[in-house]
């Protein structure tokens, strides 16, 4: 068979676009494939009663979560210091996080100043983060 410059160029360069659509589509699906009840929440906040620091702080939390979930997680889940402590650490090891010790810092204490003066307020409106047992329950699919 037999084809023309132009008809082989348009063959090959459907066959690219594609394969492309195909990597995106994947991709986005491993990006967005664990949903937490937290993710439905409000991805907003309005921080500037907030004192100048943790307004900054917020900034950068606003930056930088959001490249590996939704920035609703952050800002609808209930957690301790401790466990914020420990989120944040393991968030700035994850591969492509982008967060460097002074930024997690800052991440950290925007978090714990919103969990004290904003969700322990009213806690009922928040949800509390999950057990390692319920993510992996969510991850299998069990848990819708």
């Amino acid at each position: 068979m037999k084809f023309k410059n132009s008809t082989l160029t348009l063959l090959i360069g459907t066959c690219i676009a594609v394969t492309l659509a195909f990597v995106v589509m994947a991709w986005a699906q491993e990006q967005g494939k664990l949903l937490l009840p937290q993710d439905k929440g409000p991805d907003k906040l309005d921080v500037s009663s907030y004192p100048k620091p943790i307004q900054d702080d917020y900034k950068v939390f606003a930056e930088k979560c959001p490249k590996c979930h939704t920035l609703a997680r952050g800002l609808n889940t209930m957690m301790t210091q401790d466990e914020w402590s420990r989120y944040v650490k393991r968030m700035m090891h994850k591969p492509n996080s982008g967060i460097n010790e002074s930024q997690g810092k800052q991440i950290f204490d925007f978090l714990v100043y919103d969990e004290t003066n904003r969700k322990d307020k009213d806690p009922k409106s928040f949800n509390r983060s999950l057990t390692d047992e319920e993510l992996e329950k969510l991850k299998a699919g069990e848990g819708h």
